[in-house]
């Protein structure tokens, strides 16, 4: 007899279907959930620079080239144009102040002197030969003056006798009458004599001062005239050591040529050229220092030139102290020009990487170092050394610092 068989609930193709489906669910969950999603990339780890994040001193400076120059430099100009005809002092020389350096002839200004001093020596005799007039036409007043006071005189003497006289009837009427007739001619006379010489006296006097300022400015001119032939002959504004001097003789010279310099060697001062993107940052006072035969030598800014040229500016920096022994003009040194004190912080060493990330993001190893993770961190001030940390990294956390060309700014490296 036949007997009914039950069908199986589970078979092998239906557990093995609920298998491949429970594996496909939980690849999909382990996709989603589990799995990174970051990029990655592999790479050589021997081909990088990994440093560590340290905490400690830092300074924010630049590096600047000083030249070395006199403290003090005059510059030598030629005040007119002219042939050069004698050398007094070579390049390299040690003058005195006044002493001739050397002799230009410019034949235009020394006919001109000749032709200006006769004019003006013929205007200055002119001059002399009116004063010395006036000055006769005013004795010649005085004399006049002189003899009409002694007539009144005499006519005020003889009208007073005669009036006494003539009142006790001693003379006639006639004779009294003479003589007060002589006494008020003599009288009036004298008084527009007197009146004439004050008129005169006063146009005397402002002759003489107009007669006089007006030889004073001739004078003036004839020495001035004197100068600019005197100014020919080049001589040394200061003492000192003449430097950048070249002329030959014959060789003309144009007016405000520069001929030289005088350096005056009691000390000596650099002159750095800084990059225009610190032009807000420099200031009169700001400091510098650079080590010269085992020594520390501090420096400040003492001027800043405005004038902005090749994307630079310069500056003269004056020792706050000793100056090294050696030091030559024109001698080169390299400044640390300072931005600020020195100050704890957080630190890495300068890299490639800041030209790929511009300081916002760094890869960090994790502990067991096979691996690199991006991480966004901040970085303040920098020097020629090291970035100032702000945000994002530890003290003893290792990070990469050398380019990041290659890694396409993946999310994750990991060594190989």
């Amino acid at each position: 007899m036949d007997r009914i068989l039950k069908k199986k609930k589970w078979n092998s193709t239906r557990i093995t279907l609920t298998i491949l489906s429970s594996l496909l669910v939980l690849f999909i969950a382990y996709l989603v959930f589990f799995r990174e999603n970051g990029s990655r990339l592999y790479v050589d780890k021997e081909r990088m620079t990994i440093s560590t994040v340290q905490q400690g001193s830092f300074q924010e400076f630049i590096p600047v080239d000083g030249t070395v120059q006199p403290i003090v430099t005059i510059y030598v100009d030629a005040v007119f144009g002219g042939r050069v005809e004698e050398i007094f002092i070579r390049d390299g020389a040690f003058v005195q102040e006044g002493d001739p350096i050397l002799r230009l002839s410019n034949a235009s200004i020394e006919m001109d002197y000749m032709y200006r001093e006769n004019n003006l020596l013929e205007v200055l005799n002119n001059y002399q030969n009116t004063r010395l007039s006036l000055e006769r036409n005013k004795f010649t007043l005085e004399r006049q003056m002189a003899d009409l006071e002694y007539q009144k005189d005499i006519a005020t003497k003889d009208f007073n006798r005669k009036k006494v006289y003539y009142d006790s009837g001693h003379i006639s009427e006639e004779e009294y009458e003479n003589a007060e007739r002589e006494y008020n001619i003599a009288r009036k006379r004298f008084d527009i004599a007197y009146r004439a010489m004050q008129h005169d006296s006063v146009y005397t006097e402002t002759q003489m001062i107009q007669i006089k300022e007006s030889i004073d400015r001739m004078e003036d001119n004839l020495n001035m005239l004197n100068r600019n032939l005197e100014n020919l002959i080049i001589t040394a504004p200061i003492s000192g050591q003449l430097s950048s001097f070249d002329a030959e003789r014959g060789e003309t010279k144009q007016s405000g040529e520069n001929l030289g310099q005088i350096d005056v060697l009691d000390g000596f001062k650099l002159r750095a050229r800084i990059d225009e993107r610190y032009v807000n940052r420099t200031f009169v006072g700001q400091q510098a220092q650079f080590e010269y035969g085992g020594n520390n030598y501090q420096l400040e800014i003492h001027k800043i030139y405005s004038n902005i040229t090749g994307g630079a500016f310069e500056v003269d920096l004056h020792f706050m102290g000793e100056i090294p022994e050696g030091i030559r003009r024109g001698q080169t040194i390299q400044l640390r020009l300072e931005f600020s004190g020195v100050a704890d912080a957080i630190i890495i060493p300068r890299g490639g990487f800041y030209q790929e990330t511009g300081g916002n993001w760094i890869y960090v190893l994790d502990s067991s170092g096979s691996q690199a993770t991006k991480r966004n961190i901040r970085i303040g001030r920098q020097n020629i050394h090291h970035y100032e940390v702000l945000e994002g990294l530890e003290p003893g956390e290792k990070v990469i610092t050398s380019s990041y060309d290659a890694f396409g700014a993946k999310d994750r490296l990991i060594f190989r």
